[in-house]
């Protein structure tokens, strides 16, 4: 027979995985690549930028720290203040050279192309490019406004349409201002200077951030510019992005001078920043595509290596247990073995599960029937073969019982499925050939049968008394209940002396009635108690204790007296016929108090089965809690809320006289005799469900009438006084005073004013 091998879905379920995976990481190396070269390429352009503009604030910064300096000294000479004093005309020869020789030698100091003037505010003349002019009064009072007035400095630059105007008042340490010096720095000499290029414009701001110098637009708004004067505030150098009113981003390289704090910027165009990656994105898409080809070629060899060794398991594998496969293997690979083995794991887990499902149930029943004496030593004998047990003639044994002392956060219909899990416990602690599969009795006990061959009585002991300790802590540790442990006496005879060794387990249970919870008792130490005429010493006055809180409704002094009644009634019970006959005179008690009562907690419909449920019980705090949420609580909640109702009542009856017969005389006395109660007793409820006394009812009620009275009637004060049985009117206007805070005339009249 011959397979063609094709391509089928196990080839490309790898393939394109492998070749996804390849392409995704190639892509996400070259994106990595591609952004580290972008920054690097950005810092580098950001560093080329700076360098630029630093080395033209230098520049440009040097020639004006001459200028101004020079003028400065000038201005401190004799020669100066000679000359801004004396009038210079077209006959003052002298003077006007020696003011012209001094600006021509700041010339030399300056800039190229640069013009200096003096000015002289006294004299109103005027030197410039070797010209005298004689100034006008319009003309003066124009430099004092721009120059002088109002400034907070002598020396400041401001833009020209021609360049950059320094002005500086002098002297330059006077505050009286004699003159006036101009040095006008044309575009073209700034532009020589600077050097400025194409691809580097440079813009200049003042300290303020008003441009001083833009050689051409930048494309910068005003509110791009006060962005960078902002940042650039915050540091001497650097970089930043910048926004304008549009949105539109854009970078720029700054640095800010130290002298006078202008800032010299230019920006980063994108262009700048593409020429320059074009070498580095064209690298990486001719690297992409080599390692692209590269990983085709590498994911199929892998592909087709693992599809081929696939599809030779494929061959091998049986077509029967295909599933109802096709006569040829399907394209699906995976999915035609994968079918096939489930088909071969079905089959054997079927054939497991029937003996694990079987064997399980077979050997509890054998059990079963063994506690119940109905097996015969040589049907046990080979039934215990077939299970698994070698057990010897000198074998002996010893039952233990497990009975639940409460369930824990679960319920009573957890029962069952408790006891199941105790059985699994005893599974997992005590080994195999140390005993008998564990299984559950009946509905309230779990049984396990020990053996022990060639152990002697001290060693059977101390494994039983450690088996119990491991099962207790088990129990509560990893199922949150606890449990008590009885044990029979040791025997030999398995068929015959097991079901007596059940009931021996069951005895010793029933003294935890004693020990309490948890307990681990062995039959021996119980078996000479001794069982002979009932002498009951049932705890009647703590029953009183008990029977008294719930007639007076309390839950809190009725919980308090059950545990310490239940714990001497329990503690004189010495074998369960002494329970038995307490817990049904104490029901039988309970019954009679709620038929004496008139309430109905116990003979509810559902309740009825209180008797059944106690006396099925050997666990003291399950039969607390029974009788405490069946019987004691709700008989006393019952009480309670039936005392409350005849508290009610009375209190209702109390104030409906009241109210019917607030204008004759009244008292808690007369109303307690016509009623046929105590007053004092009157007095309490009455305090009790209105939390005021009958007094103050009363008086409230009678002023309640009389602030009526008085906003719908014309009666006086007086005769309301009267009317309410106030024997004296300044008592009545007291008492209104006191609760309402002004006189009775004073709120007929705030009544009637609204």
């Amino acid at each position: 027979m011959t397979i063609r091998f094709r391509q089928g879905k196990t080839f490309y379920r790898i393939f394109l995985p492998i070749l996804v995976l390849g392409v995704a990481l190639a892509s996400g190396l070259g994106s990595y690549i591609y952004m580290t070269t972008t920054h690097s390429v950005i810092d580098r352009l950001a560093a080329g930028k700076l360098s630029f503009v630093s080395q033209s604030k230098n520049t440009l910064e040097q020639s004006i720290r001459t200028i101004e300096y020079a003028f400065t000294t000038y201005s401190t000479t004799s020669s100066f203040r000679e000359a801004v004093s004396q009038p210079i005309s077209e006959q003052s020869f002298q003077e006007f050279r020696s003011v012209n020789s001094q600006l021509n030698y700041i010339a030399t100091m300056g800039m190229d192309g640069a013009e200096y003037t003096l000015i002289s505010l006294q004299q109103r003349w005027q030197i410039a490019s070797g010209k005298l002019t004689q100034l006008s009064d319009e003309e003066l009072r124009r430099l004092q406004d721009d120059y002088i007035g109002g400034r907070r400095t002598g020396l400041f630059w401001m833009p020209t349409q021609d360049g950059l105007r320094l002005v500086h008042t002098l002297p330059a340490f006077s505050i009286a201002k004699t003159a006036v010096a101009l040095s006008d720095l044309p575009k073209a000499s700034l532009d020589r200077m600077l050097a400025t290029r194409e691809d580097s414009p440079l813009l200049i701001l003042n300290s303020e951030g008003t441009p001083l110098y833009e050689p051409r637009p930048l494309g910068l708004d005003a509110a791009a510019v006060r962005l960078l004067a902002g940042e650039a505030a915050k540091g001497t150098s650097g970089v930043v992005t910048l926004t304008d009113s549009s949105g539109r981003r854009t970078q720029a390289a700054y640095v800010r001078s130290d002298y006078n704090s202008w800032v010299y910027a230019t920006p980063l165009r994108p262009q700048e920043t593409a020429q320059a990656l074009r070498p580095a994105l064209y690298g990486l898409i001719l690297m992409g595509a080599l390692i692209a080809g590269l990983i085709v070629v590498v994911a199929y060899f892998i592909a087709y290596y693992f599809a081929n060794s696939i599809r030779r398991i494929q061959v091998r594998l049986p077509r029967s247990a295909g599933a109802q496969a096709a006569d040829a293997p399907a394209k699906d690979e995976i999915d035609w073995i994968v079918r096939s083995i489930d088909h071969l794991l079905v089959e054997k887990q079927s054939l497991e599960s029937l003996l694990e499902t079987e064997l399980p149930k077979l050997e509890t029943q054998l059990l079963l029937n063994l506690f119940r004496g109905r097996m015969e030593a040589d049907e046990l004998a080979h039934q215990l073969r077939r299970f698994g047990y070698r057990l010897s003639p000198e074998c002996r044994y010893a039952v233990m019982l497990i009975q639940l002392d409460s369930y824990g956060s679960r319920g009573a219909a957890d029962k069952d499925m408790l006891l199941l899990a105790a059985s699994r416990l005893v599974e997992e602690l005590v080994p195999r050939e140390r005993r008998l599969l564990p299984i559950v009795l009946n509905e309230g006990t779990q049984a396990t049968v020990f053996t022990f061959d060639g152990w002697t009585d001290e060693e059977i002991q101390r494994c039983l008394q450690q088996a119990a300790k491991q099962a207790i802590v088990g129990a509560r540790e990893r199922l949150g209940v606890s449990i008590s442990v009885g044990f029979s006496r040791i025997y030999r005879d398995l068929a015959g002396g097991s079901r007596e060794a059940v009931e021996m387990g069951k005895q010793a249970l029933h003294q935890r009635l004693h020990l309490g919870k948890e307990s681990i008792i062995f039959y021996e130490d119980v078996a000479e108690v001794v069982s002979g005429p009932v002498l009951l010493r049932y705890p009647a006055q703590l029953e009183n204790i008990l029977f008294d809180a719930i007639r007076l409704g309390d839950e809190q002094a009725a919980a308090a007296a059950l545990y310490p009644f239940l714990a001497e009634w329990m503690k004189t019970s010495k074998n369960s016929t002494d329970f038995e006959v307490m817990l049904v005179r104490f029901v039988h008690d309970l019954i009679q108090l709620e038929q004496l009562l008139g309430i109905q907690v116990l003979l509810a419909p559902d309740n009825e089965s209180l008797y059944q449920r106690v006396l099925q019980i050997r666990n003291p705090e399950e039969i607390e809690r029974i009788l405490m949420e069946g019987a004691v609580l709700p008989m006393a909640r019952s009480m309670k809320q039936k005392t409350n109702e005849q508290f009610r009542s009375l209190s209702d009856r109390i104030a409906a006289i009241v109210r019917s017969e607030y204008d004759r005389e009244l008292s808690l006395e007369s109303i307690a005799d016509r009623l046929h109660y105590n007053p004092n007793y009157l007095s309490s409820i009455f305090r009790k469900e209105y939390g005021i006394t009958f007094s103050e009812f009363l008086m409230n009620y009678r002023l309640e009438t009389a602030k009526k009275w008085l906003a719908e009637t014309e009666l006086p004060v007086k005769e309301i006084a009267e009317r309410l049985q106030y024997q004296n009117p300044q008592n009545f206007i007291r008492s209104f005073r006191k609760k309402e805070n002004m006189t009775p005339g004073a709120y007929r009249k705030e009544r009637r004013g609204a």
